[in-house]
């Protein structure tokens, strides 16, 4: 199941750090605002937050009528520019006691007679009657005239600010994330109220283009190697764990399919192109097989063939597979519970929370013994806060089945982080111990060394992270994604673009279906300044995407790069070198 790579909850665990089930361990920053926001608050707290006015408040530049305003006899003798300044006095008084048709005739007032060379008076006053035109909730008059401003002054912050809200609201969020995106690099990053409307903009804009992306999108099977790791997540797979003690000769005759008709086109033989790893065959084959009435592999074909849609992206088709087998009257207890695991995983991928948890609570209830069903249920109540109910479920999924690696080295991560996150030091000692059990027991799992990594990175302990890292390429050499944690791991550690770079490379000549890969280093280039190569790794990392969730962040990491792209073409200004701050 796809976990989000984005969002923290008050623990401190990074939900995007739990996504095990599709084999991505664990994902790098979530893009330039998301690492700006951490650096900050890594750096001393609070971002500083550049001195301004409310943006509900109309700007009042110094001039020499202000002090004063001018008496009535005076006016005549006033020179245009202050006879606009005058106006605009007065439209900023009417502004303040909340009358604001007032406001807007004094500005319109300024901004006619202010002469048209005067660009700095001129965008102010436009900017002022833009304020007042937001106060009553007049967004094409708005946008209308902070355009007019940034026209004669394209570094007008508040015009910018006030531009983009105006475009949120009319749905124009491609212009408000340019907007917001000029005033995050003309504060070099530093306003956090800022940062957050940004992210607010990035998410809603990567739902909106991941949404009309997913209509479009052509399935796609993933490498061999992440079929892999997916079927592994699950330690009770009634069809995965048949084909492969058959493949090992250690079949039970119960468990055994007929040997008839294995050179048909069906189910039987959909199997045995699972056991050789000829993944793209096996939907075609359980098609032919339900197309007979009369089969006897009616579950068996509708649970294999769903699974596989569900490695394609195609989420809509395994619903509609897993739904048609839960209903099933005499379905084996075993094929209905995977069914409602998987089909809860993809609830989880809609965030249709609810219908997720009420499959993962009726899975439990058919069979308490499942060491899938609470492994998984962990995983969905990291994702949306419940870190107790989380590591209760890791618990009695590991209480029930020891010989589960992954849901055994999942609990020790999900542990640690919470004590790490509360400082409590014996907590942390004891979960670390954990770690060389699960190292002892399991030294084919892969995921024990790399989550064991992690936690010695958090520690500062690089050297010794990074021979774990090591260890895991020893076990598994094909393994694309600990390429790209270690190479995470070196930027971090010596700030070894180089390294970090040929790491990556590395995992995509392996992999050149490895999302992770390419996610990652588009974040690099994006964090180096090479907004147009990190664009272009983004558009590779998108259609590889399993789910609308995992595309909408991929979205919003291009959309961030793309309209830093334009700002720095359009103004010509350069991006701080995130890598070195």
């Amino acid at each position: 199941m796809a976990l989000s790579k984005y969002s923290s909850d008050e623990t401190g665990i990074p939900k995007w750090q739990i996504a095990l089930a599709l084999g991505g361990t664990l994902a790098a920053g979530a893009g330039i605002y998301y690492y700006m926001i951490r650096e900050t608050s890594k750096k001393g707290g609070k971002a500083k937050t550049a001195a301004k006015k409310s943006p509900d408040t109309a700007d009042s530049l110094p001039s020499p009528t202000e002090a004063q305003s001018p008496k009535a006899d005076d006016v005549v003798n006033l020179s245009p520019l202050e006879k606009a300044q005058s106006c605009k006095n007065k439209g900023n008084k009417y502004f303040k006691g909340g009358k604001y048709t007032e406001a807007i005739k004094c500005y319109n007032e300024a901004i006619e007679e202010c002469p048209s060379e005067k660009t700095v008076d001129l965008s102010t006053f436009y900017q002022n009657r833009a304020a007042a035109y937001e106060q009553l909730k007049n967004w094409e008059c708005v946008l209308r005239d902070c355009t007019a401003a940034l026209e004669l002054n394209e570094r007008y912050v508040k015009a910018l600010q006030r531009r983009a809200k105006a475009c949120e609201v009319l749905k124009d969020l491609e212009q408000a994330l340019e907007d917001l995106t000029a005033v995050c690099i003309i504060e070099s990053f530093q306003n956090q109220a800022t940062l957050v409307n940004v992210d607010r903009v990035l998410k809603e804009l990567g739902r909106m283009h991941a949404k009309e992306a997913m209509e479009e999108r052509e399935p796609v099977m993933p490498s061999k190697h992440f079929i892999k790791t997916f079927f592994e997540s699950f330690a009770e797979d009634p069809i995965f764990n048949s084909v492969d003690k058959e493949k090992e000769g250690d079949v039970d005759e119960m468990e055994r399919p007929p040997e008839k008709n294995t050179s048909n086109n069906g189910y039987l033989k959909a199997r045995q192109h699972l056991q050789e790893g000829n993944y793209g065959e096996i939907i075609e084959c359980c098609q032919n097989e339900l197309a007979n009435p009369l089969t006897p592999h009616k579950v068996e074909s509708l649970l294999l063939r769903a699974t596989l849609y569900q490695l394609r992206g195609e989420s809509k088709k395994a619903m509609d597979d897993l739904t048609a087998l839960i209903n099933i009257e005499d379905c084996p207890l075993k094929m209905r519970v995977n069914a409602l695991v998987k089909r809860g995983s993809l609830y989880m991928q809609h965030e249709r929370v609810d219908d997720s948890l009420r499959d993962f609570d009726r899975a439990a209830l058919l069979d308490p013994t499942n060491s899938d069903v609470f492994h998984h249920r962990g995983q969905i109540h990291l994702l949306i806060g419940k870190v107790d109910a989380a590591m209760s479920d890791f618990k009695t999924a590991v209480d029930l089945n020891s010989n589960f690696p992954i849901a055994f080295v999942q609990r020790c991560y999900t542990d640690y982080r919470y004590a790490y996150q509360l400082g409590d030091k014996a907590k942390v000692e004891e979960v670390m111990k954990k770690f060389e059990e699960a190292i002892k027991n399991f030294p084919k799992c892969v995921e024990c060394y790399v989550l064991y990594a992690q936690v010695l990175c958090d520690q500062g302990e690089h050297e010794q992270a990074d021979g774990f890292y090591n260890k895991a390429l020893e076990v598994d050499p094909e393994n694309p994604t600990t390429l790209v944690h270690r190479a995470l791991l070196v930027l971090q550690w010596k700030g070894d673009l180089a390294q970090a770079r040929s790491y990556i490379t590395q995992a995509l000549e392996i992999d050149d279906k490895c999302e992770l890969a390419y996610e990652n280093l588009a974040t690099i280039e994006v964090q180096t300044g090479n907004l147009k190569r990190g664009v272009e790794l983004f558009d590779k990392a998108i259609p590889l995407a399993k789910t609308e969730m995992e595309m909408a962040h991929l979205f919003s990491l291009r959309d961030a790069a793309v309209a830093q792209l334009k700002i720095v073409e359009k103004m010509g200004i350069n991006i701080p070198n995130l890598g070195s701050l």
